[in-house]
């Protein structure tokens, strides 16, 4: 790492390239909130990503972007590899960091530069990794799978971090949702990990309640379906998938990740930014960083009861659930904020591989 050291005392403005084959989903909507972040404190960027992503143009004015679908089944790959090459080649950036395990197939064993795997989940094995120099999880267990499976280079931890958000709610009216009813918000990738059905199951439990789910995906009609099983439809709104759920979530009244399993939960962070109580479950993410009656209520993994349960407590007791969010809200300036997790990866950037503890 010598030369990286030396390289950066010459040249103290950071350059990066980031490489990223993500679709649609809270991973990509930090990948953005990163790079703007990064933008904000001088790091040059450039990108290597999709054609046609929805957030492309929020990342175009950071730096020069390639659009490519990059696969294995493509001959758009070998073209990609040339355009990685000759960038770091000609442009010579301190690092290129590649985003989930796909990415990492473009990574090239260059020499003088820090080339890391950022992923936003478990991987199950290492078989793409192997130009990387370092692994970077958003979670504690992420680092910890990858040694268990043989990762002998540094896995650190570098969370997500929420920006602060000024909340700007939805009009209930707008989804023909009465004003003072106790309302809870939800969302994602509507797929079996997120356990949406969990909220809609706990929705039949709680009496006058409503719910929306902001989102989409391959789960639509069973949930839809489900909802009028447990005769709650007409207390379910389907808000679709939308570029920025803060408006929404800030419009409910309590904020709910039923997930059977979230490897770290952005959507919850930013109902802590918005000052909205929340609930989880204990899944991977939240049962990290998340205090059980402090900064929220946590319930089982699939356990309707219990969810119900929390959220009838936040309804019942609004006092103690403002406490709440106002702990949730510390608890980010603690330990997520966007100062102290750009500075993790900037040490990183220059060759520096800083000690990251969980927090406590």
């Amino acid at each position: 790492m010598l030369d990286i050291w030396l390289k950066n005392m010459l040249d103290p403005s950071l350059k990066v390239i980031h490489i990223h084959f993500g679709k649609e989903g809270g991973a990509e909507r930090f990948f953005v909130k990163l790079a703007q972040a990064l933008d904000r404190r001088g790091v040059q960027q450039r990108f290597i990503i999709r054609p046609g992503r929805s957030w492309d143009g929020q990342v175009a004015p950071l730096g020069p972007v390639i659009r490519n679908n990059f696969s294995a089944m493509s001959p758009l790959s070998l073209l990609a590899h040339y355009q990685a090459n000759r960038w770091v080649r000609q442009w010579q950036p301190n690092a290129v960091m590649a985003w989930m395990p796909r990415a990492a197939r473009l990574v090239h064993s260059w020499p003088g530069v820090v080339k890391l795997a950022r992923m936003g989940d478990f991987p199950g094995n290492l078989k793409h990794f192997g130009n990387c120099d370092l692994l970077v999880g958003n979670v504690p267990g992420i680092a910890q799978t990858c040694r268990d499976l043989g990762w002998t280079k540094p896995a650190l931890t570098i969370a997500n971090f929420t920006p602060a958000i000024t909340p700007t709610p939805v009009a209930r009216a707008s989804l023909t949702t009465p004003e003072d009813a106790f309302l809870i918000v939800a969302g994602g990738r509507f797929q079996p990990r997120k356990a949406l059905d969990m909220a809609v199951r706990a929705l039949a439990r709680l009496p006058g309640a409503w719910l929306w789910l902001v989102g989409d995906g391959s789960m639509r009609t069973e949930l839809e379906q489900l909802a009028v099983k447990l005769n709650v439809a007409d207390r379910v709104r389907f808000v679709g998938w939308v570029n920025d759920p803060s408006s929404y979530i800030a419009a409910g009244d309590a904020f709910l990740m039923p997930s059977r399993h979230e490897p770290l939960g952005n959507l919850l962070l930013e109902a802590w930014s918005l000052g909205v109580p929340s609930v989880s479950t204990r899944s991977d993410g939240p049962n990290w960083y998340m205090r059980d009656g402090v900064d929220g209520l946590m319930a089982d993994i699939d356990d309707e009861a219990q969810i119900a349960n929390a959220l009838a407590f936040l309804r019942d007791n609004p006092e103690q659930a403002r406490t709440f969010a106002r702990n949730a809200a510390a608890r980010l300036e603690d330990f997520l904020s966007e100062e102290a997790i750009c500075q993790d990866y900037m040490r990183v950037f220059r060759g520096e591989l800083p000690s990251l503890d969980a927090p406590t």
